[in-house]
């Protein structure tokens, strides 16, 4: 028997974009330009082995958001306690708009989104560059 899932993630996404601040890829392009603004790139590792990345953009995959946001948390990134605003993105927008609410629900702010996430910047022409990853010692 298949589960009874009340609330779908069309509707936790149309929830968090009522409730959280989403920009336009060219928004984002010119926000960036500011040193008080962190874009967080919250795709998993392959992808942005895959696709590239956001020049200067701070990775924190979505599954350590929370850990990485809480100051009393063990996993606690100094990044999130600093004084600016936070843009999320993922690869189409809809991870990113989760991310931000949940980042938003906890006290960070202020925080954003992207709207149609890392396709729709690199669709306006923003800068992207090639991930290499670091390679081990040995």
């Amino acid at each position: 028997m298949p589960q009874d899932i009340h609330t779908g993630i069309k509707a936790l996404i149309d929830e968090a974009n009522a409730e959280i601040e989403t920009l336009s890829a060219a928004e984002a392009i010119q926000a960036a330009q500011d040193d008080g603004v962190v874009i967080v790139d919250i795709r998993d590792p392959r992808e942005i082995e895959r696709d590239g990345r956001i020049p200067g953009a701070f990775s924190c995959t979505r599954g350590m958001l929370e850990f990485w946001i809480d100051p009393a948390s063990p996993y606690a990134k100094a990044i999130f306690q600093e004084d600016k605003k936070f843009i999320f993105h993922c690869a189409g927008g809809l991870r990113s708009a989760l991310a931000a609410k949940t980042a938003q629900d906890m006290g960070l702010k202020p925080v954003a989104h992207v709207a149609g996430g890392f396709a729709a910047w690199r669709d306006a022409g923003g800068p992207v560059e090639k991930y290499e990853p670091k390679k081990p010692k040995g």
